[in-house]
């Protein structure tokens, strides 16, 4: 059984709060009251601005740039600053050769591998786009061979670049 509501202390309540609206500062309800009695509130015709939607290019375009600067190390270049490419000095002759790729440690990156290696992310990414596209029924066969050839190239080159560059990165691993 439900309790009963105590309608003799919800209706003290309510009369309070009406005689508490009435019984406010004379002086407050003047500044309060007066100053608005002779204003009206002027008519604006105003328009609600229509905001469309965007285009499923425009999406899709700012997810991908989105995602090629997660994996790239965006975050990680801005805070810690690295060197956008590093150098070497060859023990035999001496010289300095550029290096673009930070051996042995996994978690330090330099700019240009942080960005070579996104861009190979993302290469993959659209090879999968592009093998989607090859299944579509409503295109010319030619052009799903050409978009499943393209796709197949894409992945394959994605998959071969990210290896190398994780061996570059890790001597030993994957052999």
């Amino acid at each position: 059984m439900a309790p009963k509501a105590d309608t003799q202390s919800a209706g003290a309540v309510a009369a309070a709060d009406a005689s508490s609206q009435f019984s406010m500062d004379p002086l407050f309800h003047i500044l309060k009251v007066v100053p608005y009695s002779f204003l009206r509130a002027p008519r604006l015709r105003l328009k609600i601005p229509s905001v469309s939607l965007p285009s499923a290019m425009t999406v899709f375009s700012l997810v991908l740039l989105t995602y090629f600067m997660v994996v790239s190390g965006f975050v990680y270049d801005v805070i810690v600053e690295p060197p956008g490419i590093g150098s070497v000095q060859d023990p035999a002759t001496g010289a300095v050769r550029p290096v673009v790729f930070l051996p042995g440690r996994v978690n330090g990156q330099y700019i240009i591998e942080g960005l070579s290696s996104g861009f190979m992310f993302v290469l993959g990414g659209i090879g999968i786009v592009l093998l989607d596209l090859a299944l579509d029924k409503n295109r010319a066969r030619s052009v799903k061979v050409s978009y499943a050839i393209a796709g197949i190239s894409s992945v394959v080159i994605a998959y071969v670049m990210t290896t190398l560059f994780i061996r570059i990165k890790i001597p030993g691993y994957l052999r």
